[in-house]
């Protein structure tokens, strides 16, 4: 499967980006997430989500500017109902920000303000993503954290687990840190965390 793609963005609209590499154009779904952080670059690395449309067998290939994004796709398809033209609809309409912190506050009215969203599939959201993303069952932390670097906060994450936390306790501990101090570096992570602890 690929994973990415980094080449020359040869077309870009609101909804698909043609990345050429290689001399081949590959073609891939987005978000409007994805269109305004790609919009006037000339080379890109899109991170690669392939999808298969059970109605007819085809295969869609989705692009995301970045993994966050990627796995809260993923996340997103994840749940009962959930498709994939859905969730790009979703990850259009709010940030992965604002999504997660939606799901987390169970904010149901900004969820089912996204079109074809309604009541029912609001609460699935909610009911089935808060446990995941508060403890990363399903995910990495990339879906948590998106200011610091994901190296960042796994190699945070790693350290305070071998010092023997708990790893939901550790996520929570550290998007409060990266809430409060966005560019805290590993080591300033860690010392905050085991105040919290």
């Amino acid at each position: 499967m690929v994973d990415y793609i980094s080449g020359k963005v040869e077309e870009l609209n609101p909804t698909q980006v043609v990345v050429e590499t290689g001399g081949i154009g590959y073609r891939m779904e987005i978000s409007l997430q994805t269109y305004a952080l790609l919009e006037g670059l000339a080379q890109a690395k899109v991170f690669v989500q392939t999808q298969i449309n059970t109605r007819d067998g085809s295969e869609v290939s989705y692009g995301f500017a970045n993994k966050d994004e990627r796995a809260l796709f993923q996340l997103i398809t994840s749940v009962s109902g959930m498709g994939a033209a859905s969730a790009r609809m979703v990850l259009s309409s709010l940030s992965a920000e604002e999504f997660r912190q939606a799901v987390l506050s169970e904010n149901i009215n900004l969820i089912k303000s996204i079109k074809g969203i309604g009541l029912k599939t609001a609460q699935r959201l909610v009911l089935e993503l808060k446990d995941k993303i508060v403890e990363g069952a399903g995910s990495s932390s990339d879906v948590l954290f998106t200011v610091a670097s994901s190296e960042t906060v796994d190699e945070a994450t790693s350290a305070l687990v071998m010092l023997g936390f708990n790893k939901a306790n550790i996520q929570k501990a550290i998007q409060k840190i990266l809430k409060d101090n966005p560019a805290a570096k590993v080591e300033e992570i860690i010392k905050s965390a085991l105040k919290m602890l």
